[in-house]
């Protein structure tokens, strides 16, 4: 079997390189030429624990490579997988499906022979019939069947969710293109995994209820760490409370500054569209924007308040920039309003992160200063502010924390910290949805 993957970036290149790894032979079509010598010289774009193995050794095999040249990728190609961006487009938030369409077209007008063409971005219900209706305009000598087979991947555990899923979702209505995706799939039947085969409209409207759903998770245990702290509660425990009930689950009730990321806030923001447009709103899931957006910008304002109700002339120390840990990516990380903002309050904002600095100088203001470790950021620190819980974090010694600093600050926003150890040095503890002093 042999398939071609439109678009090198992150869901097009972590899915290659899996299906390369079931033994199917992957043609990757990059159009940007940085990118393309990028990951022809074996460097990847994005920061994903084991893919850059994992890609070497499929290119070596032969079954993974990558092009331009698209009627070469196609040539004897079973299925055309689009995997290119859908960001949310600016003003409205409906998802932007610009090059999605783009693709297509290039795609039917490059074709040679009839193949399965399988959207694999995040994309709205109805976009596989327009795309369908497409095809039939700029190729009607062509028979293409058109499928739905949406990603469910976790950045920072991708290749794991791949290669061994809760599930597959696969919208199609030809059988023969049926066929065609189950054995591309096969090595994931042999393994007895679930694969939901339904109509185009269904596997579209999954994806985003999937993510909508685990977003609207993050933001009740939100709200309920914010009752927690008025109450005295700790919502550490409300969360296992509540999460040994099998129908709730425990995943996706950890509280902290807001979800960002690549998807639950693009997603989100285009289900919410989604719903208005079809005559069938969501309240709950305009609720959940809503809530995120205000916890976000909420967040500097906590800081600030630990700090005395100022932050001017004083030095923080901020770990943690990208949205979640084992990611270089800083798409609507928390990190990004609440550094802001310190610096506008006339902070001096001393950061470090894993992975994501580089990224973070395109984003965050000029006067961050970015160090080369978690001790280096704190130096000096007024205040100490932890925004992702990277497992290094986890790690920094109580005492050699109270050495470095020059306050005794510590804002816990992911809580990875034991405030009874933080208090016993001396430190005065803010965590989320507990006790603080």
């Amino acid at each position: 079997m042999r398939i071609t993957m439109i678009g090198g970036g992150y869901v097009g290149l972590v899915s290659a390189a899996c299906f390369a790894e079931f033994g199917v032979e992957v043609a990757v079509v990059e159009a940007d030429p940085g990118k393309l010598a990028e990951l022809r010289a074996g460097r990847m774009p994005i920061y994903e624990p084991g893919l850059e193995a994992l890609v070497a050794a499929n290119v070596a095999s032969g079954r993974l490579s990558f092009t331009a040249d698209l009627p070469a990728a196609l040539a004897e190609t079973g299925a055309v997988f689009i995997a290119v961006g859908t960001p949310s487009r600016r003003g409205d938030g409906h998802a932007d499906l610009s090059y999605v369409f783009a693709a297509a077209e290039q795609v039917a007008r490059a074709l040679t022979h009839p193949a399965v063409i399988v959207t694999k971005s995040t994309v709205p219900v109805g976009t596989g019939r327009r795309i369908a209706q497409l095809l039939a305009e700029v190729r009607p000598d062509l028979a293409c069947a058109v499928a739905s087979n949406p990603e469910f991947l976790r950045e920072g555990s991708a290749i794991a969710d791949f290669m061994r899923p809760d599930r597959v979702v696969i919208g199609v209505e030809d059988e023969a293109a049926r066929e065609v995706l189950r054995q591309i799939y096969r090595p994931l039947y042999l393994i007895e995994t679930p694969i939901v085969f339904t109509n185009l409209e269904t596997a579209e409207l999954t994806k985003y209820a999937a993510n909508a759903f685990l977003a609207m998770k993050v933001a009740f245990i939100n709200e309920m760490a914010d009752l927690a702290e008025k109450t005295g509660a700790d919502v550490h425990d409300v969360a296992r409370g509540i999460g040994l009930d099998g129908r709730i689950g425990r995943k996706f009730l950890h509280p902290g500054p807001g979800f960002g990321g690549s998807c639950f806030p693009k997603d989100t923001l285009a289900l919410m569209r989604i719903a208005q447009d079809a005559g069938a709103p969501s309240r709950l899931i305009e609720s959940v924007v809503a809530v995120n957006d205000a916890r976000k910008a909420g967040m500097a304002a906590r800081i600030i308040a630990a700090c005395g109700g100022s932050v001017r002339g004083k030095t923080i120390a901020v770990l943690g920039l990208t949205f979640k840990p084992e990611t270089d990516d800083m798409r609507d990380s928390p990190a990004l309003p609440i550094v802001s903002r310190l610096i506008g309050d006339g902070a001096r904002v001393a950061a470090y992160d894993p992975q994501g600095m580089e990224q973070a100088r395109a984003l965050l203001p000029e006067q961050v200063e970015y160090c080369q470790s978690a001790l280096k950021a704190a130096e000096g620190a007024d205040a100490l502010v932890v925004i992702t819980e990277w497992n290094e974090f986890r790690a920094l010694a109580t005492a050699r924390l109270a050495e470095t600093m020059r306050g005794r600050v510590i804002v816990d926003l992911r809580n990875i910290f034991d405030p009874a150890a933080m208090r016993g040095a001396g430190f005065a503890y803010h965590g989320i949805g507990r006790r603080s002093g």
